[in-house]
């Protein structure tokens, strides 16, 4: 999963360099994704995400476990792909 938040499946967008001639010329917006380590405490470990700063804002305002439940039920990500750190 590159470039693909796991909490609210932001990924990158195609768009246009616009010159000062307004020649165009095709580039992909990045999304702002970094890899963060969290506590698991229902699974009493530590795992590794690569979440955006949404994703990030998400956490802090409704909780990891929430988040994570959201993020499976949607589709975004799978149990199988969420990094468990030892």
């Amino acid at each position: 999963m590159s470039k693909i938040c796991q909490i609210t499946g932001i990924k990158a967008m195609n768009g246009n360099n616009v010159s000062h001639s307004k020649r165009r010329t095709k580039r992909t917006f990045d999304a702002n994704l970094f890899t963060k380590k969290f506590y698991y405490v229902e699974q009493d470990c530590w795992i590794s995400l690569k979440l955006s700063a949404q994703g990030l804002r998400l956490i802090n305002k409704i909780g990891l476990d929430a988040a994570l439940n959201r993020a499976v039920e949607k589709g975004y990500t799978d149990w199988k792909s969420i990094k468990v750190l030892d």
